[in-house]
């Protein structure tokens, strides 16, 4: 296994880690811990398939993942502020 292979594992359990907290009712996908676990996840996965094999369905259902997880990261910050 490479080293991209497995950060790109790991990403793929924080996300159902996350996941299923949410559906268990043990973690409220709106608060940042949710949040900043789904970016992460959907990042690591992003690394492992621009450096190894890259997919074009997989990288845009990833970078979505990024683009809502830190959108909803902002509104959740902004949020508190105001």
């Amino acid at each position: 296994m490479t080293l991209p292979d497995a950060v790109g594992l790991g990403g793929v359990f924080v996300i159902l880690v996350a996941y299923a907290g949410a559906a268990l009712g043990r973690l409220d996908p709106r608060q940042p811990i949710s949040l900043l676990a789904n970016l992460l996840g959907a990042s690591a996965i992003l690394y492992s398939l621009f450096t190894e094999a890259f997919n074009l369905s997989a990288v845009a259902m990833e970078g979505s993942w990024v683009l809502v997880s830190a959108f909803g990261l902002v509104r959740w910050f902004l949020g508190r502020r105001g």
